[in-house]
């Protein structure tokens, strides 16, 4: 009963919130003459209709990027791990872990850390086998946390357990020669 009262009550504050943001959005005025247009003459301030009363946004406001480099991918399924790892021109550093590893995850950030310094030199994978069960069997994974080293489509490398920074550092530097 307690879990159906606590329930109610979520969904009547959120109600509360929502109507708060309609009305604040609702009883906003216009400045004079309308909102300024947007910097590009392709782009319309868009308007919407909320029972006869016009809402029109705020003008847009520019934002930066940045290129962002993914470093770090989960491998789905088998071809998945063909196509990503095996037949990359870039070495690929394969973390073999699983959920309930306790060392798997202290190690994995640290490793993704280490390979997201090395700026696209190397990149990294993370198969669970649990879900992975044929992979984890086809490159002899018998205990986790595994980390591979692959480079053109061979191990050249591998170690067992947590590694400090430093050897970290080390075993990338290796794969990447």
């Amino acid at each position: 009963m307690l879990a159906a009262e606590r329930a109610k009550a979520r969904v009547m504050a959120q109600r509360l919130l929502l109507r708060r943001f309609l009305a604040s959005v609702i009883s906003r005025k216009l400045p004079q003459g309308g909102w300024p247009p947007l910097t590009s003459g392709a782009l319309q301030t868009p308007q919407c209709s909320l029972g006869g009363l016009t809402v029109i946004p705020s003008p847009a406001r520019t934002i930066g990027t940045t290129k962002v480099h993914l470093t770090t991918f989960n491998i789905q399924d088998g071809p998945d791990f063909q196509d990503r790892v095996v037949n990359s021109e870039t070495p690929v550093v394969v973390d073999f872990h699983a959920q309930w590893c306790g060392p798997c995850k202290i190690l994995g950030p640290r490793l993704e850390k280490m390979v997201a310094k090395q700026h696209g030199k190397v990149v990294m994978a993370k198969v669970d086998i649990d879900d992975h069960t044929d992979l984890a069997i086809e490159y002899e994974v018998s205990a986790v946390p595994t980390v591979l080293a692959i480079k053109n489509g061979d191990v050249v490398d591998k170690f067992v357990g947590i590694k400090d920074e430093d050897q970290l550092e080390a075993f990338l530097k290796k794969l990447i020669g």
